[in-house]
């Protein structure tokens, strides 16, 4: 849906576009500066519709500024804390269906027939978010210990130096034994995670509208020493809230996992492809 171009004049506006909504209140956003200061946000209809926007310049917006500010990552924290703060606002007045971020058009009237072309959709996600937040949980188990180290060769003899001391016969054969019981604790702990996992996904499934699993993050060990073995996401009717915080508890006395829960937060990742 973004209509952005290799170079624009500096003169020429465009229209950000942060979200839409069932029947949004102007006074929820009516303080917040946007992307772009000095320019208000306002309501655009569009059929039963209305989408939130912001008359921004063109040329803050072209592929190559947009690629640069991509790779500053103070710059990009910043655009995207004020998109989400938008839309936040506008969600806590009515159903919203966030937009991705710098989502542009040339002009109101592209903007409001590109809207009305996907007015099915958008009715939809609506449809299927409404009333519901989105609950994001992150299990973590702790990581296997690393095997021993491997005993040390035995020394060479020259022919005019002092024999050395031999390790103990059947030392080799007690390092691999030790290792091959390191390795079938290992694998213990990782089926045991995976369980944990499963375990921690269907409680919420079982509760949540819908559900997501994501990619693991990095699998290098957390400071304490615990890896990741669950990334979800869930979406929760508002008002199941204390039923996911119950059931937070539960599992974590059940599994003994590490279960860290975040939210609420506009539904984000079911809104589908808009």
């Amino acid at each position: 849906m973004t209509e952005r171009g290799p170079e624009q004049p500096s003169d020429e506006s465009a229209l950000y576009v942060f979200a839409v909504c069932e029947a949004p209140d102007p006074a929820a956003f009516s303080g917040l500066p946007g992307v772009a200061a000095g320019e208000p946000l306002r309501r655009l209809p569009f059929g039963e519709l209305a989408a939130i926007v912001q008359t921004v310049r063109a040329a803050d917006f072209t592929d190559e500024v947009w690629q640069a500010r991509m790779s500053d990552r103070d710059e990009l924290e910043r655009y995207a804390r004020a998109h989400h703060d938008v839309v936040s606002a506008a969600a806590a007045s009515c159903p919203t269906v966030p937009l991705p971020l710098a989502t542009l058009y040339h002009g109101e009237a592209r903007a409001r027939q590109s809207l009305l072309d996907e007015a099915t959709r958008f009715r939809a996600a609506l449809e299927r978010t409404a009333g519901h937040a989105e609950w994001g949980v992150k299990v973590y188990a702790t990581a296997p210990p690393a095997p021993d180290p491997a005993p040390d060769p035995a020394p060479l003899r020259t022919e005019n130096a002092a024999p050395r001391s031999r390790p103990a016969p059947g030392a080799g054969l007690a390092y691999l034994e030790r290792k091959r019981g390191v390795q079938a604790q290992r694998e213990r702990r990782h089926e045991d995670s995976l369980r944990v996992a499963e375990a921690v996904d269907s409680g919420f499934q079982d509760l949540a509208a819908a559900g997501r699993r994501l990619r693991l993050h990095t699998p290098g060990l957390e400071e304490n020493g615990s890896l990741q073995v669950l990334n979800a996401t869930y979406l929760v009717a508002k008002h199941r809230t204390t039923e996911l915080e119950a059931l937070t508890r539960t599992l974590r006395d059940t599994t003994g996992a590490r279960i860290d829960v975040s939210g609420p937060w506009v539904p984000y990742s079911f809104v589908g492809e808009v």
